[in-house]
């Protein structure tokens, strides 16, 4: 019989908190040292601005919801790694470090993986890969690449 360990419950407390778009209980859940990185966008995100990827998503997808697929804990490590997806209509404006995308109207279902460190029950550190070039893709705001592209 499989038991859930206190990390396991704690990751998905947290993706809990992120679907009710609670940025502050979000950041409450981290170390006072711990930080979220968005890897994709190159952005790490320290103290107060640690639920500011939630508001952002949720002003961009507010039908955000995250799909977990899988989950791997290692307790011994105090290591939870997750595959998950992102799925949702742009139906709002996406803050990105480059600039900020208008809504498409889109829907998107993103790949993902997330690692979580866990320090006394709370994240120490939340690096999460996000397949951007999927998701750019998928919002239509590549372009063609075929014609940019030598063959």
């Amino acid at each position: 019989m499989k038991t859930t360990s206190e990390n396991e419950k704690l990751i998905r407390s947290v993706y809990a908190v992120a679907e009710t778009k609670d940025s502050k209980l979000f950041a409450s859940m981290f170390t006072d040292d711990g930080y979220f990185y968005d890897v994709s966008a190159g952005v790490k995100y320290y103290g107060k601005d640690l639920g500011k990827t939630v508001d952002i998503y949720a002003i961009a997808f507010p039908d955000m919801h995250r799909e977990l697929i899988e989950m791997y804990v290692k307790d011994d490590e105090n290591l939870v790694i997750v595959e998950l997806t992102l799925n949702g209509t742009q139906n709002g404006p996406l803050e990105l470090p480059l600039g900020t995308i208008p809504a498409t109207g889109k829907k998107m279902v993103t790949p993902c993986c997330d690692v979580f460190h866990i320090v006394n029950g709370k994240v120490k550190s939340f690096h999460c890969y996000t397949a951007g070039t999927i998701m750019l893709g998928q919002l239509g705001v590549l372009g063609n690449l075929g014609e940019v592209l030598q063959h």
